[in-house]
Formats: structure tokens, C-alpha cells, sequence
């Protein structure tokens, strides 16, 4: 007999890929923190001999899932400034108070406390945006979790750079050094909107992420606001000014692009964007309803994201997804769009494919990395199951999410987080939220 050092059991496993597969009665062998064999468990338990051996005969395994879009230490401000625009939100809330806030300390309480909530809702890869990028990458190492680190550019000063050009050298040297070939850690490069860099700038962003080989991640068309104002100032959409920039390829992250023209949408189908649609942010700053219908039958990639806890307020992708295809549905007015396997692979391989880790993660196949999640699907408002892709879709929770690995690492173990103190991260919560409601003159 083989060895290996994990063998799980579930009663159902949907790979992803190949699409509209599901198996019943299959196990998943885990060795060397890579998916090494899928096959039915009595042949498993025939050829290999596990170091352990999870059995879970109510559940469903599915590839971890990717949440391509989230500013994880805003989960410090959750719920700090609801019910406003977006526009206002960010000039009189959230921008004030990362003034007096942020920094390496926050980010790294912030973020730890997003990977303990994403890892529980089963996610076990997000994108980031944020300052001190080094942090959220050191402590994405220290707890285990797959992560696309992006470094910020910015034309002004804030707490971790004075200019552009600083943040592109302080984000070519994350990329180098120390993360270079890290098996959880990719990089990127995130400006956070056209209005807040230059046509020099972008040209400077393009021309370094070219050389890096890296991608670049932005808020691009969230807003009508956001448009009008890119006309006013500059005589073009933002979509133009990155076209104009070169960075309108296939290394682009569209995050949100909801307000898209016909041209644009072909433009980004032919160029090979991805966006990364974030549907309950969307809905809560009142930005509008992405027709994400329309995306996917241009043949644009489309992954999840969550978006920051400051603006949605959880982190929780299985919530996104079910939002996401419900959505797609009433905007197309067609009950068959975007069906539960489709919503499936936006959360998981589309994501994926959107980070540029459609090699590694984002299925159950052999030869990549064994980020896997499973979740329990005998609970009340989950039975009967007919189809387990549409029970998981449109019934499932995450408070169902039982078991989650990064790169084959037991990360929540039957529900219970296996290497964070979640004790610590709630002491430290409540600390940071002292903090924020004293410089807001908040009870």
C-alpha cells in the first residue's frame, strides 16, 4: 500500500472541473499538501494507507473558495459607517479614520481577523487591497492561508508611501523578496481607481508590472459618480484612461464594473479581462446591479469577491455566490442564468483564473494544491438534497462549512479553528474598536 498523509471521505465531492461533474462515494487522497489521487474510497482504502483519515458521510467537498476581492483589515471597521453613498462614505468616514489609524499593528489584528472569519465561511484564498501589504503577506504565512497580496499605488502620501513612485518600488521589492516562489503568496499591483493616479503614473504602473510579470487589480466603473467625475476632469471614462495606459489585458482585474458600455464590454471580452463582481457591496452602497449575465456570454471570466467588511459586512463567499446568481437571474429577467454549477465556478476556479492561480487551485484534480473545503449538508433547511450543486448554491450557509485545507493543511477541523487563537482575535477586535469610535466621537 501507498502512503499518504491524508485521505477524506465525503459523501459528495464536486470537483469543478470537469464541469457538471459529481461524484458520490469518492475519496480524495492528500500527500505532500497536493491533491495525489481522486478515486471511489473502496479502491482508496485499498491502495493507500493514510496518516489520517477524515470521514464525512453527510457532507459535500468542493475546491476551497476564492474570494478575488477584499480589503481584509477593514473587517476592523465592520459596521462602522452604514447606510451611506459610497462617495461620502469614503471622504467623511472611512478615509478620515485610516488617517488616524492605519498601520502595521491594525493591519495585521485587521487581517488575522479576516482570515479566522474567511477560513470558518470555508474560503481558502483571498486577493487584498490594502496599505502595509508586507504585513497582510507575513501574516497570511504565520496562519496558513493562500493569498494574492497587492501593493497599492497612489499619487499622495499616506502611511506606508509618499508618491507613485515609492509604491512602485516598495512593491517591486514584495515581489522579489522575501515571497518570491512562496507556495501561498502571489503579488500584485492595486491602484485603487483612475482618480487617483496620473496618465504618467498609470503609464510608470503598466510599464513596472510588464517587467515584474505581475497583474494589476482596480476599482474600475463602480460608481456613475465615479464616471462623471473621470468626464469632468479629464474628458474620458475611466475605461478609456486605462486603455489609453496599456493596462486593458488580460493581466487586469476589473473589480466591480458595473457600469460598462457595449464597446467597452467588447473591448475587455476581446482582451481577455476578468472582474471580479462583489454583489452585496454593490447593493449596499447603492452602486447598482453588475449584468453579469451578459459578462459571462461575452466570455469574460468572472470571479467573487466579498469586498471589504466595511461595505458589506461579512466575508462570506457562499453568501456572494447565491447573491450573485439570484441577482443575474432578475437583471437578465431569465431564471436560467447563470444556474448553480456556473455560480460554482465563479466562486472557486473563476477566481482563481482571475488571480492567475487557475494552474494551482480552484479545482479538485490531480497535481494541485489540495485547498478543499466540505460542508455538511445534513441540516434542516438543507434537506431533502435532489442536487447537491443546487442545494450548496442557493440553501447552504457557511456555519455548514466543517473542514477546510490550504495546501493540504488542516486548517478548521471539524468546525473548530485548528491554529488561531479566536479568543486573541476577539480581545484585539474590541481593542481596535475603542480606538476607532473614540476618534469618531462614536458611544
Amino acid at each position: 500500500m501507498q502512503h499518504c498523509d491524508t485521505l477524506i471521505a465525503p459523501r459528495w465531492c464536486i470537483p469543478v472541473e470537469p464541469a457538471g461533474v459529481l461524484l458520490e462515494g469518492h475519496a480524495i487522497i492528500v500527500a505532500d499538501g497536493r491533491i495525489v489521487d481522486l478515486l471511489p474510497v473502496e479502491n482508496a482504502l485499498n491502495r493507500y494507507q493514510p496518516s489520517v483519515l477524515i470521514e464525512r458521510p453527510q457532507h459535500v467537498l468542493i475546491p476551497g473558495l476564492v474570494n478575488a476581492h477584499t480589503h481584509a483589515a477593514m473587517t476592523l471597521m465592520r459596521g462602522f459607517a452604514d447606510d451611506m453613498p459610497l462617495e461620502s462614505w469614503l471622504r467623511d468616514k472611512i478615509w478620515p479614520a485610516e488617517i488616524q489609524h492605519v498601520s502595521a499593528e491594525m493591519v495585521r489584528d485587521g487581517t488575522e481577523l479576516a482570515i479566522a472569519e474567511m477560513l470558518t465561511a470555508g474560503i481558502t484564498c483571498f486577493s487584498d487591497q490594502y496599505f502595509f501589504p508586507e504585513i497582510v503577506a507575513e501574516t497570511a504565512v504565520d496562519l496558513g492561508m493562500r493569498a494574492m497580496i497587492g501593493t497599492p499605488v497612489l499619487d499622495f502620501r499616506t502611511p506606508w508611501a509618499n508618491d507613485a513612485e515609492e509604491y512602485l518600488h516598495k512593491g517591486a521589492d514584495l515581489v522579489h523578496d522575501p515571497y518570491s516562489g512562496h507556495p501561498l503568496i502571489s503579488s500584485c499591483f492595486v491602484p485603487h481607481s483612475t482618480a487617483v493616479l496620473s496618465d504618467e503614473s498609470f503609464t510608470a504602473l503598466r510599464v513596472t508590472a510588464d517587467q515584474l510579470d505581475v497583474r494589476v487589480q482596480i476599482h474600475l466603473h463602480e460608481t456613475a459618480a465615479e464616471i462623471t467625475a473621470s468626464m469632468e476632469e479629464t474628458g474620458q471614462r475611466p475605461f478609456d484612461r486605462l486603455e489609453k495606459a496599456g493596462l486593458i489585458n488580460a493581466s487586469l482585474l476589473a473589480v466591480h464594473a458595473i457600469h460598462l458600455n457595449a464597446g467597452e464590454l467588447a473591448r475587455m471580452s476581446e482582451a481577455g479581462v476578468n472582474i471580479a463582481h462583489c454583489p452585496r457591496s454593490n447593493l449596499k452602497l447603492a452602486s447598482g446591479i453588475a449584468p453579469i449575465a451578459k459578462y459571462r456570454a461575452a466570455g469574460i471570466n468572472v470571479a467573487i469577491g466579498t469586498d471589504g467588511a466595511a461595505s458589506n459586512n461579512v466575508l462570506d463567499v457562499l453568501a456572494e455566490m447565491r447573491l450573485a446568481a439570484l441577482l443575474a437571474k432578475s437583471a437578465a429577467a431569465d431564471a436560467a442564468a447563470i444556474p448553480a454549477p456556473e455560480a460554482l465556478h465563479m466562486a472557486t476556479l473563476g477566481g482563481a483564473r482571475a488571480l492567475g492561480l487557475g494552474h494551482a487551485v480552484g479545482s479538485i484534480e490531480t497535481g494541485k494544491w489540495a485547498d478543499i473545503a466540505c460542508i455538511d449538508l445534513n441540516t434542516l433547511h438543507s434537506q431533502p438534497v435532489y442536487d447537491v450543486c443546487s442545494q450548496l448554491v442557493y440553501a447552504a450557509h457557511s456555519d455548514q462549512v466543517t473542514d477546510v485545507w490550504v495546501a493540504g493543511k488542516h486548517q478548521l477541523d471539524n468546525g473548530k479553528l485548528a491554529h488561531i487563537n479566536s479568543d486573541n482575535v476577539l480581545k484585539r477586535s474590541n481593542e481596535w474598536r475603542e480606538r476607532f469610535a473614540a476618534q469618531a466621537g462614536m458611544q
